[in-house]
């Protein structure tokens, strides 16, 4: 009990600090703090609109944060998914476009497995130069990402580009009956259904399945894991595989959607916040979810502080800045035996009581 309240406190209070900071910057530009977070909170679960918005944005949180949080299980820290997420919109929107596909719901997972292979492809490129070539796949993952960005932009202005699309280029666009719509007509796209199902479906794998608990192992205990022959390379190539497939999938439910094309808009930097929700979820699937509601409800908040406080639409994004740094931070203090350190204090203070004068 005390080890799982020490796993929910230091988030929650990383979080409450990052809020108090936040208030206190704003409150240079004469805005209220109070009027601030009123703000947030208004915008992010206020109504029902809100709460659309909201959940739209949680959906692919969820996904790219699984990029990050299943490599770490397996002992790897990629930041790459921001690439993934783009590839995987791409191909959703090129595979549209090249195969003759049905109008329907098979069609559409077609389409979006395509997503899934792209993302799970370039992600695990960086697993497997970890392993084979020893290179660091944070930062072969950062720069992997760029080099994603290079080729969706490269293709969506080039051979893949809709003449049509003048101004903003982007694909073809996908055929109505390929699109993903939304739940009981609601403006939250089924994409949030399968970001919840992944989710849960990821976190019953590591915690019973064999493989799971081989990929903890492999993680927790590299030394462990040779001893007892696990094959740590196949173990963290795969799991690379799987966080990018989800971080693929992402893309693909963005492109179906959202924006029924591969454009710049896909661009967002929902594979960047995906790394915050995952730490601060402690890279456990299930506390994505709630985690990711709530930077969802950050993200959504954003115009409404830009249109009544006068804020920048971007100073969200300082929000998660602050919250990313002192989630870091929180980390250091997981490992302290706070009553052991008052127990020295307390005796320290008897000697010094103790001591002649």
């Amino acid at each position: 009990m005390r080890d799982s309240l020490r796993e929910f406190t230091l988030p929650v209070a990383a979080i409450a600090a990052a809020l108090l900071l936040f208030g206190l910057l704003v409150s240079f530009t004469g805005v209220s703090p109070l009027e601030v977070w009123f703000i947030l909170f208004k915008g992010a679960f206020g109504d029902w609109f809100s709460w659309q918005n909201t959940l739209q944005r949680a959906a692919p949180l969820m996904l790219t944060a699984l990029c990050v949080a299943i490599p770490a299980r397996a002992g790897l820290v990629v930041i790459g998914g921001e690439g993934a997420l783009v590839l995987g919109g791409l191909a959703c929107a090129a595979v549209a476009h090249a195969l003759p596909l049905p109008f329907n719901f098979v069609g559409t997972a077609i389409a979006c497995l395509a997503g899934a292979v792209a993302g799970a492809a370039w992600i695990a490129l960086a697993g497997w130069l970890r392993q084979y070539r020893g290179i660091n796949e944070t930062i072969s993952s950062l720069l992997l990402a760029y080099i994603a960005i290079g080729i969706f932009k490269h293709l969506v202005e080039g051979v893949l580009r809709d003449p049509a699309s003048l101004n903003k280029p982007s694909t073809y666009s996908l055929d109505a009956g390929l699109l993903i719509g939304g739940i009981a007509g609601s403006d939250v796209h089924w994409g949030l259904v399968i970001g919840i199902v992944a989710c849960i479906a990821l976190g019953f794998w590591l915690r019973a399945t064999a493989s799971g608990f081989s990929v903890r192992v492999v993680g927790g205990n590299p030394r462990t894991a040779q001893l007892v022959g696990l094959p740590a390379s196949k173990l963290i190539i795969g799991a690379c595989a799987v966080g990018g497939a989800c971080a693929g999938i992402a893309g693909a439910v963005e492109v179906a959607a959202v924006h029924t094309n591969a454009n710049a808009s896909l661009i967002a930097g929902y594979g960047y916040a995906g790394i915050l929700v995952a730490f601060i979820a402690r890279h456990n699937p299930l506390a994505i979810i709630p985690v990711a509601i709530l930077f969802g409800g950050f993200g959504a908040a954003g115009s409404m502080l830009q249109r009544r406080l006068g804020l920048p639409d971007a100073s969200v994004m300082v929000l998660q800045g602050i919250a990313f740094v002192l989630i870091l931070a929180s980390e250091g203090l997981r490992a302290v035996d706070w009553k052991r350190v008052g127990a020295q204090r307390l005796q320290r203070l008897r000697l010094l009581q103790k001591a002649p004068t």
